[in-house]
């Protein structure tokens, strides 16, 4: 692949961002620019009078469209942070418009769709990065590393959950569709949501294991009949392991966060209502043939959502590879849409397993 700096020899150069979508994550984005290095948001591009007021409040340019956005020629780099159904039109367009771009998990409803971002990306030598920032939770690393120290033997299963009763819509911004990620038109459902985060998480931690074969139940019970409020994905890994990803906002027992079975024992994490990570991390382990439990150490802070930007920033300028390269991403796509066609062979293919 190869990239051409936006700025020539100018690699000091503050990189201007602007922002499609201006809702809850794009504002929370705008918030983590604001202490990157050599990186701001500069412009937003929203249809919602009531985002682009509050945009401008933060001394930000706000555009009622795409369009002009992409023909601000002061615009380096996008942020596509609008819902998922429209990922792949308005990243297409900004690689297209000639800008770097940054795109909100997950990178588009399928992997066709995301390969050809790839494609274009590395055909046009700009920077396509995935804002996956929880390769970097602390529950996530700690899990990582206790699985790469070996302390478990051989892993025969790994169970990854979010449980609680309420709808993974969350606190959307009301101005514009609140309900968005409950309709399958916008991409919603817990799949695509939360689902999206952890099936990345899982088949990382499996790495250098590949997997082989999905299997989903997907459903809408309690806060939506249009896609899944309720999601379990089952895999089955090429060293025998096997994996599952549930999403359950009907339920008001939730399971544990994690759960993992290995041949040298087993061990849990709690879930935590507040989504504390740090809580996610206590994990106890208690060996085969013992009955105590031990609680594993907890792995090193890793990169924050600023950090993630920092990169991305160093990236334009050749200096680094972003935090999350997009090829890096393709895996977690393949699944996606393997579950989503409820039982599926995942592609293991070099286009796909970089």
């Amino acid at each position: 692949m190869i990239l051409h700096s936006a700025f020539g020899n100018r690699h000091s150069a503050l990189i201007h961002v602007g922002i499609i979508g201006f809702g809850r994550i794009g504002a929370e984005h705008a918030a983590w620019l604001q202490a990157a290095d050599g990186i701001r948001a500069a412009a937003v591009a929203d249809i919602t009078p009531a985002r682009r007021q509050l945009a401008q409040a933060r001394g930000l340019v706000a555009y009622e469209s795409i369009e002009p956005l992409l023909a601000d020629k002061k615009i380096d780099a996008v942020l596509v942070a609008n819902p998922t159904a429209f990922h792949f039109d308005a990243a297409m367009a900004a690689l297209s418009a000639g800008k770097h771009v940054m795109v909100e998990k997950p990178i588009t409803l399928d992997l066709p769709q995301a390969i050809k971002l790839v494609e274009c990306a590395e055909q046009r030598g700009r920077v396509l990065s995935v804002f996956h920032n929880r390769r970097w939770d602390h529950d996530y690393l700690t899990v990582q590393a206790a699985i790469q120290s070996g302390i478990f033997g051989k892993i025969i299963n790994i169970e990854s959950r979010l449980g609680q009763w309420s709808s993974c819509v969350g606190p959307a911004a009301r101005e514009y569709r609140p309900g968005w990620r409950n309709e399958a038109a916008f991409g919603g459902g817990g799949l695509y949501d939360w689902g999206s985060h952890f099936v990345d998480q899982l088949w990382r931690l499996m790495l250098p294991a590949k997997p082989v074969e999905v299997f989903a139940q997907l459903r809408g019970n309690v806060w939506t009949h249009d896609c899944d409020d309720f999601a379990r994905v089952c895999i089955n890994f090429d060293n025998g392991a096997v994996a599952m990803v549930e999403i359950n906002t009907t339920t008001t027992r939730p399971l544990p966060r994690w759960h993992i079975d290995g041949t040298a024992g087993s061990a849990d994490s709690p879930f935590d209502l507040g989504f504390n990570v740090d809580h996610w991390a206590d994990v106890d382990f208690v060996p085969a043939g013992q009955s105590t439990a031990i609680r594993l150490p907890k792995a090193a802070a890793g990169l924050s959502e600023t950090e993630i930007w920092n990169r991305f920033a160093k990236a334009i300028a050749l200096q680094q590879e972003p935090a999350v390269p997009v090829r890096s991403v393709l895996p977690t796509m393949a699944i996606l849409d393997a579950a989503r066609n409820g039982v599926g062979k995942v592609l293991t293919d070099p286009a796909i397993w970089f």
